[in-house]
Formats: C-alpha cells, structure tokens, sequence
C-alpha cells in the first residue's frame, strides 16, 4: 500500500493525474478508510476542477484522521477558493484546536477577517 500512494504521489507531481487517480482508487478499494488516499485524491479533483468530488474527498480524509492536519487545512482553502468562508473559518479554527498556532491556518484566519469575508 505504502508503495502505491508513494506511486500516486508521484504521478500526481508528474501531472499523470489520471494515472494517479486510477492508482488512488485502487487504493482505496483495497483499504477504504486510509486518509491519506482520500486527501491526495481530494487534491487531485480539486486540480482537475471536479470541486464537488475535491470537497468529497477532503471530508472523507478528515473524518477519519480528525487529527491530519494537512488534509484539514486543504479542506479549508478549497472551500475559500469556492467562497465557502464560513466553512473555510470554521475548518481553520478546527486546525487551531488542535495545531495552536498553525501557520497556515493562522495567516489565513487573520486574512478572512482582516478581509472581513
């Protein structure tokens, strides 16, 4: 499994995304609750512009891992870059919680409300 999603990764970094996807949802069929699959493939939709199926796939990483930091914080941008700003402020609050001092997420909570979105 470790070697597929180093796999996927790669393919990812290569602009294979299909390949990656395919890789991903192999993945995933084998070892339906692995993060790390659904945040990649998360990334993955979001780059491709399927942003229903990215905002899916983030969730689904976060839900397992409440803890994956970085799947949170992609959950967040993603929904800012959809204008979900509520969602986006309350998903970095979330990465606060539990990563106090977050720079991702601190710099952009401060952006939302200095932007007062």
């Amino acid at each position: 499994m470790d070697e597929k999603l180093r796999q996927a990764y790669a393919f990812r970094y290569e602009g294979k995304y299909k390949e990656a996807i395919a890789l991903l949802e192999e993945i995933l069929q084998e070892d339906p609750s692995c993060p790390p699959a659904h945040h990649l493939l998360g990334l993955i939709y979001g780059f491709i512009g399927e942003f229903e199926k990215s905002l899916e796939e983030l969730r689904k990483a976060v839900e397992l891992d409440g803890n994956f930091i970085q799947a949170r914080n992609d959950l967040a941008l993603t929904y800012a870059m959809l204008g979900m700003y509520e969602e986006a402020k309350q998903e970095f609050q979330k990465v606060l919680e539990i990563d106090p001092g977050n720079p991702l997420a601190t710099k952009h909570l401060r952006l939302m409300e200095t932007e007062e979105i």
